[in-house]
């Protein structure tokens, strides 16, 4: 799809897009493909689902500037472009703030919103860096620190820094540097300059500022989802629920990623909150 300003979305659906309401993923990084492509099977039966590639990254080919306005244009753009009025938003990590400022610019268009992993707000890359520490040997932080300032990294540097990156994100360090390594080879490029973007208009403009906006904007049924053991401290999850008034659901045995280590309940609370996004009836065919 074609947006209004030139960029070349690439999306995919999977199930029968007829039925309402849709399923969108909203995947993270910034400067990531999407990489949700396991999670859209666990409710492709209930819903359609779609997902997409956020421009200038995987399929989606722009070479811009990136502001989280036009990310959220992009969002509305491809809603109209499914014929899609309200959607049921599932954002991971930064796909939450993604959605979270969307559900800000377009209430209306937001049917139900699953926040995983994310969006986190106060001071909680504090917590976050120790976990991380603590997690690495004294070896593995100098050589992160080292690929890290380096100007030009070749394809091997990339994906080691990468995977040092990742690593910590899972609960099991053994199981999470396994795929941690995949990860670091199949989500790619990384869009860095997208992320350094639009990483400083979000410290310029933290979504800590707009959460009582947020809060009144929300749909009617928002929820939270977390690993307990994401090195980003779940504490800044359980603020933002009691902020915000929403539920929150805390993953045992699983980190950033919790689909990856804890498939069954991840599956099981994902068809419950999609059921209940259509509230007590069965998805019905055509638009309500």
């Amino acid at each position: 799809m074609s947006t209004t300003d030139g960029a070349r979305l690439h999306w995919e659906a999977l199930g029968d897009t007829a039925r309402r309401p849709a399923v969108v993923l909203l995947h993270g990084g910034p400067g990531l493909p999407d990489y949700l492509g396991d999670i859209a099977p666990m409710v492709a039966d209930l819903a359609p689902v779609y997902r997409y590639d956020q421009r200038g990254t995987g399929r989606s080919s722009w070479r811009g500037r990136h502001s989280l306005a036009r990310h959220v244009e992009d969002l509305a753009e491809l809603l109209d472009a499914w014929q899609v009025p309200g959607a049921v938003l599932i954002g991971h990590s930064y796909g939450t703030d993604l959605a979270s400022r969307f559900c800000l610019r377009y209430p209306d268009r937001v049917a139900a919103m699953l926040l995983m992993c994310g969006p986190f707000v106060g001071d909680w890359r504090t917590g976050d860096r120790a976990e991380r520490g603590r997690r690495m040997s004294a070896a593995q932080r100098e050589r992160l620190r080292v690929l890290e300032d380096l100007s030009h990294r070749s394809e091997e540097q990339e994906v080691e820094l990468l995977t040092l990156a990742w690593f910590t994100d899972h609960s099991d360090p053994g199981r999470g540097w396994r795929r941690a390594a995949l990860a670091a080879r199949r989500r790619r490029p990384v869009n860095w300059s997208m992320n350094a973007e639009l990483g400083r208009e979000g410290r310029a403009d933290p979504l800590d500022g707009h959460l009582a906006e947020l809060r009144a904007r929300l749909p009617v049924r928002t929820e939270l989802l977390g690993g307990v053991d994401d090195p980003r401290p779940v504490s800044a999850l359980e603020s933002l629920a009691l902020l915000l008034a929403v539920p929150l659901t805390r993953i045992e045995g699983a980190g950033h990623e919790p689909w990856a280590e804890r498939p069954g309940a991840v599956r099981a609370h994902l068809r419950r909150f999609v059921r209940g996004a259509a509230g007590t009836r069965d998805l019905a065919r055509g638009p309500r």
